[in-house]
């Protein structure tokens, strides 16, 4: 198992992607035997939050720091993670590498969910992209494998039609489920009639939690739930719903107040934000975990929480919950229904003209899923009758959250995947090789503007300093604002100084003074030498004819 791995740390990331990172972090510290990690993208600020972070957590190991621009140093380390399936750029940049850059290091991507344009249009990308079978795009669940093979199915279909390909190399897509640190969610008996007492929770009535992100159409929409609770308060026990989370939209808390008031009358509702004593509390004082997810943002974090915690988990059998819950085992698994294809392809046309928010097809689609009502209500009445039956839920929910979904579990398997991506990369044949090559949209702009200077500095062009040139002028035009922001992509003063020493007094060649200046970062300098000429210190004419 490979002891070693790099990260992509981007400073774009969502708030589902920091929560993930945030649980792999700890995951990291909290393993003896990864002896190496590095954080790769980050400029030097995120570089030392990510290496300050780890040692916080507790982390031992090695901590780098990979430049954006060296992505050959991620070699050493085998493998490049990056939480998203946003993996074209990265194999591009790969095989800009000399010296068989595909075969350099596995990338390896994450499918959280497959509803956001952005991960839609990733996935589509793969297919163009230089991707080898040594790379990997891990998918948490089936359903987001089956959306996963969906998008690339049709996008390769308008490929062979359009261009008559007919050859596609994949990465690999396996299925390894998410993680939850399953010993934050381990609560003694005190605790337990603690939160109990605050909520006003007596020792006979059965509270219902329900989790994540509060909403209506984003989430899990509540009607049928709440109308289920309200048959099993009817039956005689007395109920509370716990809703423990946050609000995103507008009018959210609002809506859910409402809609209890009306389908729920019976039963005490407790609203509480995701305060971390909150949460704790409400993960604590519960009976039973449910939720009826119908949205196709696949989520399973509060429900691996819930079953850490031990709660017997009443949930749709909808996206990730049906990889995690096994009905009658951990919890009971309400059936759902939806329409087949060819019922919302106007859904999707709305979203990608901006008429509908992703929040809003997220929520179209949900109101066209149910679950069975009657089933739902009976599990309820079920587990609000016999104390027995959630516990023995409960503790087969505790079990499998331990074995099967602890992040010491996960990043295992994840570190077994790299240890299988590096086996692949390293056994493969070379039949083909691919030529280093630059992304075709992301050109170098002395490539892509080519045409529009009159002339361009080549290796034969003629330098030499202006008859007014000096480094103190050089010093003080460097220091005016309008040239300041530029200094990270020139010579430094002291490559500058080396310039200056390097022309004699007579016209040399561009690379003459090159050769002159000894190893050096031609790309810097070449652009320094235009830099002198914009600033009047050089002048730059074309060679000499011959």
């Amino acid at each position: 198992m490979t002891d070693r791995f790099a990260l992509h740390v981007a400073s774009d990331a969502d708030d589902a992607d920091a929560g993930f990172r945030a649980g792999l972090l700890r995951a990291i510290a909290q393993c003896d035997d990864l002896a190496q990690v590095a954080a790769f993208g980050a400029g030097d600020a995120q570089s030392r939050a990510f290496k300050d972070a780890l040692r916080q957590l507790g982390y031992r190991g090695g901590v780098d720091h990979i430049a954006p621009g060296r992505p050959q140093d991620i070699e050493r380390f085998g493998t490049l993670l990056q939480t998203s399936p946003d993996l074209a750029r990265l194999a591009w940049r790969r095989l800009g590498l000399a010296g068989a850059g595909g075969r350099r290091y596995s990338l390896c991507g994450i499918a959280h969910a497959t509803a956001a344009h952005a991960d839609m249009s990733a996935i589509a990308g793969l297919l163009a992209a230089p991707l080898r079978s040594w790379d990997a795009l891990i998918c948490p669940s089936r359903v987001v494998r089956d959306s996963v093979r969906a998008i690339l199915e049709r996008q390769g279909a308008y490929l062979a039609a359009r261009f008559g390909a007919t050859r596609f190399e994949l990465p690999q897509l396996p299925l390894i489920a998410p993680g939850v640190h399953s010993r934050d969610f381990v609560f003694d008996d005190a605790q337990r009639h603690g939160a109990r007492a605050r909520f006003g929770i007596g020792a006979d009535d059965v509270a219902f939690l329900h989790a994540g992100r509060l909403s209506f159409h984003g989430d899990a929409h509540p009607q049928q739930m709440l109308v289920a609770l309200e048959r099993a308060a009817m039956a005689g026990r007395a109920v509370h719903l716990l809703l423990c989370g946050r609000f995103d939209e507008a009018g959210a808390e609002h809506g859910l107040r409402e809609a209890a008031a009306v389908l729920a009358p019976s039963v005490k509702l407790t609203m509480l934000d995701a305060h971390p004593d909150h949460h704790v509390d409400a993960w604590a004082a519960a009976d039973v975990f449910t939720a009826m997810a119908d949205s196709v943002q696949d989520c399973a974090a509060p429900l691996l929480q819930a079953m850490a915690a031990g709660l017997p988990c009443v949930v749709s059998d909808w996206g990730a919950y049906r990889d995690t819950v096994r009905d009658g085992v951990e919890g009971i698994v309400i059936p759902t229904v939806m329409p087949g294809p060819g019922a919302g392809l106007d859904l999707a046309q709305r979203y990608d003209d901006g008429v509908d928010s992703y929040d809003q097809y997220c929520g179209h689609t949900s109101h066209a899923v149910a679950v069975d009502g009657a089933a739902l209500a009976q599990a309820y009445e079920r587990l609000s009758a016999s104390a027995g039956l959630r516990r023995e839920l409960g503790d087969n929910a505790r079990r499998r959250a331990q074995g099967a979904h602890d992040w010491a579990v996960v990043l295992g398997r994840y570190r077994q995947l790299w240890s299988e991506l590096d086996e692949r990369r390293r056994a493969d044949p070379v039949l083909t090789p691919a030529p280093a090559q630059v992304e075709p949209d992301r050109l170098d702009p002395f490539v892509l503007f080519a045409s529009y200077p009159s002339a361009r500095i080549t290796p034969a062009s003629l330098v030499e300093l202006t008859p007014h040139a000096s480094l103190a002028l050089l010093r003080q035009y460097r220091e005016l604002a309008i040239n300041r922001f530029a200094q990270a992509s020139l010579p430094t003063l002291e490559e500058f100084g080396l310039i200056f020493g390097s022309i004699e007094s007579q016209p040399m060649q561009v690379d003459e003074l090159l050769d002159t200046l000894g190893p050096c970062d031609r790309p810097t300098l070449l652009r320094g030498l235009a830099w002198l000429c914009k600033m009047d210190l050089l002048r730059i004419s074309p060679p000499e004819e011959t």
